[in-house]
């Protein structure tokens, strides 16, 4: 039984390693936190490790490996370098899967970054919906915070970092996605939501979705922009597995 270990917290990479298993290979699954290995579930051929790994530690989980596959959000660019660096230091062959980014409206604001987006808000008026998770809550918090809406995985973690920066209760909305049109479009009425702020999640993080609430909406829509990358797409993935497993 061949040995792959895939570094994931992403929907892809959890119907990856299912698939894998069920093909036959020993998959070892590397979240960063236990919500992740939750959202993992559970299967014979699946070992699941939680917690943030140092490079060294990456290299040693990959020891005996056929193939190191990198899972891992497309914003998380660090951890990314990481990975990679692990598996040439421990000799593994390494896939980097790519999301398919999403099609962002004309009339979207794109930005570089959180710090941009925060500051394209200062100039806006409007209760705002953070899809961005709380690693890029920082530059907001120079806005009134009654303005700031955080839809948030719901982890005690993700709502103690909102509470300890002085977020409303009344203003975590702590959902796990990706999330319908129209539950979008409800959030947003319900909220009184004029701005969206996003990451182009792709598809499969459900960007479209996001993207077509705020245009029925009117809300005014901003996207940081996602880091350009190279890699395979899930199914290009697959194959190169199922080659590698005959």
């Amino acid at each position: 039984m061949k040995k792959i270990v895939v570094f994931s917290g992403t929907t892809e990479g959890r119907k990856l390693a299912f698939e894998l298993a069920n093909l036959g290979a020993d998959v070892t699954v590397c979240v960063a936190t236990e919500y992740g290995r939750e959202e993992q579930g559970e299967h014979p051929n699946i070992t699941v490790l939680s917690g943030r790994k140092t490079e060294p530690e990456m290299a040693d989980t990959l020891a005996g490996a056929a193939l190191c596959i990198d899972a891992t959000h497309p914003y998380a660019v660090e951890v990314t370098r990481n990975v990679a660096r692990a598996a040439e230091q421990a000799y593994v062959p390494y896939v980097r899967l790519v999301r398919e980014r999403g099609k962002i409206p004309q009339d979207a604001i794109v930005v570089d970054d959180a710090d941009e987006a925060a500051k394209v808000c200062k100039t806006l008026s409007g209760n705002i919906l953070l899809t961005t998770g709380t690693k890029e809550l920082e530059p907001f918090l120079a806005l009134p915070l009654c303005r700031l809406y955080p839809r948030v995985l719901p982890s005690s973690k993700n709502i103690a970092t909102l509470e300890q920066a002085g977020i409303p209760h009344r203003n975590i909305i702590a959902m796990e996605g990706p999330f319908s049109l129209e539950l979008n479009v409800a959030i947003i009425r319900q909220f009184h939501i004029e701005i969206l702020v996003t990451k182009d999640g792709g598809t499969v993080g459900g960007f479209p979705e996001k993207a077509e609430a705020a245009k029925t909406t009117g809300t005014e829509l901003i996207v940081l922009r996602s880091p350009e990358e190279k890699g395979s797409t899930y199914r290009e993935v697959l194959n190169i597995c199922r080659e590698m497993m005959t």
